[in-house]
């Protein structure tokens, strides 16, 4: 089974101390779209997605939209 793919769109540009404490995980994309921040995520299950979000909402960041996408064939 697949693992899920996720959008997350962030208000804002991140900090470097945001970039670095998100750049740990190596599952983790971050792109610049202002006046958003993008940040896509591969292979977490639901435990690790609560880890990021957790780390965001430390962060003081602003989560703006949380999608789901599709699973890539295998």
């Amino acid at each position: 089974m697949a693992q899920a793919r996720y959008e997350l769109r962030i208000s804002g540009r991140l900090s470097d101390r945001a970039r670095q404490a998100l750049g740990e995980h190596e599952e983790i994309r971050i792109m610049s779209a202002p006046p958003e921040t993008i940040i896509y995520l591969a292979g977490l299950d639901e435990e690790p997605l609560r880890g990021v979000l957790d780390l965001l909402a430390d962060l003081g960041l602003h989560l703006v939209s949380l999608d789901r996408m599709p699973d890539l064939p295998p």
